[in-house]
């Protein structure tokens, strides 16, 4: 065993990336503050062809030092937009046909393990602020609200590493 050169991964340039299929999938990033999440949630985005990333209220925008820091380009490979209202963009999301689906813990949760997406439907992961969670104005529109089990003493995760855990997992079923 070796491990591989960056040379021998055999990744796409950005351009054939921007051409490439896309899993049937957008990431709205809700109030989210830490420009290293938002960064984060990029380079996860563009790992597993996630179809837009949606950037909502206080969440930081490129181009920014800190977010480039951990996306490491994936900015330039992910198609993403800044829209001042998270609840706006969702309705015009579901007007769309989009399945809003919430991260987070509501009296209503599905266990993220649990939730079986349809084929040929389209998905919005929406995840919010570090503290606050997803915005309760955007709640009201979702269709689902998924949890990721924990069994810690802690009751949530980071941001950038739900993000990563919800999408691998979401992609795993469309792979």
């Amino acid at each position: 065993m070796k491990k591989l050169k960056l040379e021998e991964l055999g990744r796409i340039s950005v351009e054939e990336y921007k051409f490439s299929e896309k899993l049937p999938i957008v990431v709205l990033l809700d109030n989210v503050r830490s420009l290293h999440n938002v960064g984060s949630a990029f380079r996860t985005a563009d790992a597993f062809r996630v179809a837009k990333v949606y950037l909502t209220g206080i969440t930081g925008q490129p181009p920014h030092r800190e977010i480039q820091k951990t996306a490491l380009g994936a900015t330039e490979s992910v198609e993403w937009a800044y829209f001042k209202n998270g609840s706006e963009l969702v309705q015009q999301l579901k007007s769309e046909g989009y399945t809003i689906l919430v991260i987070e813990q509501t009296t209503s949760s599905l266990s993220l393990q649990d939730f079986k997406p349809q084929a040929n439907s389209k998905y919005c992961l929406v995840f919010g602020n570090e503290v606050s969670g997803v915005s309760e104005d955007i709640i009201e529109f979702a269709d689902y609200a998924l949890e990721i089990p924990q069994s810690g003493t802690k009751h949530s995760i980071n941001v950038s590493v739900c993000v990563g855990i919800v999408v691998w997992e979401m992609a795993k079923k469309f792979i």
